[in-house]
């Protein structure tokens, strides 16, 4: 075989020794036998809610387990047609194999990265919030562009994108801005954005050309369900309505019907503006807390099971996780992960999935070498 063909071989075989570590193969099939069992009991359906999230942890783990066995059968299959069109010299068919090949790694691959998501809430819808930094005109522009970026990369990865709060800058761009993202694993791929961005550029706003640093942070909460308690207190609460922003004329709201509720305990600050009511504003603004608590908490589960500070993903204008660098050259870096794009526009029309993958990757510790470990 084909140089080629063995080093497609070779990262199919990682990939897939890494997908079953990750499945933790053996323990996952027997949970599928236990689901498949249950599912067919003709009581299970007495309890709707119980019954739906068997059903859907059923569909995920079957889809994970065939999954990789439909990859080792496709790749098997595959090597041995690239072993019989080199013995008849055929290079019609042997191109057509590394061609398929080439698609199974690629395959392999998004499952593999799909695996990491196996946090507790990642399968979870999400809320993403951007402020600027201090800047004034600049940051606020800043804040606009990482906001349309993320809604970019949302909508070509299918999700849907839902409007909560923003506060306009004076002259351009935003001072800050909610948005709900809905979707698989919506929150599982978010959450690693969170964090300080920082743009260099010659400033737009500089009738001297100068360039300019401003920051932006992120930050990455998911959408906590009614199986998901969160206690909140009502005396822990300062409940605040004021008018909500719009564009102008006729959707200019003329009641207080935006609110803001501050938990007063953790100093955790949510807003919305989404609704007319100011009573569905105030019921989407505590789904919001909840959810900012609920995250927080995860944080502090996180920390502890690393056993360290470091593994807090607290949000500090000194805790920059990527540049975007568009003068005097052009590169887009990751601080975290080291990972390099030398075209940011790209990157701010939503290229992240490079970015994204390294970093889950690094977060939960997964790497090839681990796999190829544990699969000796």
């Amino acid at each position: 075989m084909s140089a080629e063909t063995e080093a497609l071989a070779e990262q199919i075989k990682q990939s897939v020794a890494l997908l079953r570590r990750h499945l933790n193969w053996d323990v996952s099939k027997t949970r599928l036998e236990e689901l498949n069992h249950r599912a067919e009991d003709p009581e299970l359906w007495n309890d709707a809610t119980a019954a739906q999230k068997l059903m859907r942890e059923r569909t995920t783990l079957a889809n994970q387990i065939e999954g990789v066995e439909q990859i080792e059968e496709e790749v098997s299959a595959t090597l041995e047609l690239v072993e019989l069109a080199e013995m008849e010299n055929d290079e019609g068919m042997v191109k057509e194999a590394i061609s398929a090949l080439r698609a199974i790694a690629e395959d392999a691959r998004k499952r593999e990265i799909e695996s990491l998501l196996s946090g507790e809430a990642d399968g979870n819808d999400c809320y993403l919030e951007v402020n600027s930094g201090a800047g004034g005109t600049e940051a606020q522009d800043w804040a606009q562009m990482i906001l349309r970026m993320y809604t970019r990369w949302a909508e070509q990865h299918g999700y849907k994108v839902t409007f909560i709060e923003s506060s306009e800058g004076e002259q351009a761009g935003i001072k800050s801005a909610t948005i709900q993202v809905s979707g698989p694993n919506a929150y599982g791929w978010m959450k690693t954005e969170a964090g300080v961005h920082r743009l260099v550029r010659i400033s737009p706003f500089d009738s001297a050309a100068r360039r300019q640093t401003s920051f932006a942070s992120v930050w990455v909460y998911p959408v906590v369900d009614d199986s998901i308690e969160v206690e909140v207190n009502d005396s822990d609460l300062r409940v605040d309505t004021f008018r909500a922003s719009g564009a102008g004329g006729q959707h200019v709201n003329k009641t207080d019907s935006a609110i803001r509720i501050t938990h007063i305990p953790t100093g955790i600050v949510v807003a919305c503006q989404t609704d007319r009511s100011q009573h569905r504003n105030r019921a989407k603004a505590m789904e919001m807390l909840r959810a900012r608590l609920y995250e927080a908490e995860l944080q502090k589960r996180e920390a502890a099971a690393a056993q360290t500070e470091a593994a807090k993903t607290d949000i500090g204008w000194g805790h920059q996780i990527r540049s975007y660098v568009l003068a005097p050259y052009q590169l887009v870096k990751d601080l975290r992960t080291g990972v390099e794009k030398g075209n940011p526009d790209a990157v701010l029309d939503g290229a992240l999935d490079d970015f994204m993958s390294a970093s889950l990757a690094q977060r939960v510790g997964a790497t090839r070498s681990e796999a190829s470990a544990s699969a000796q």
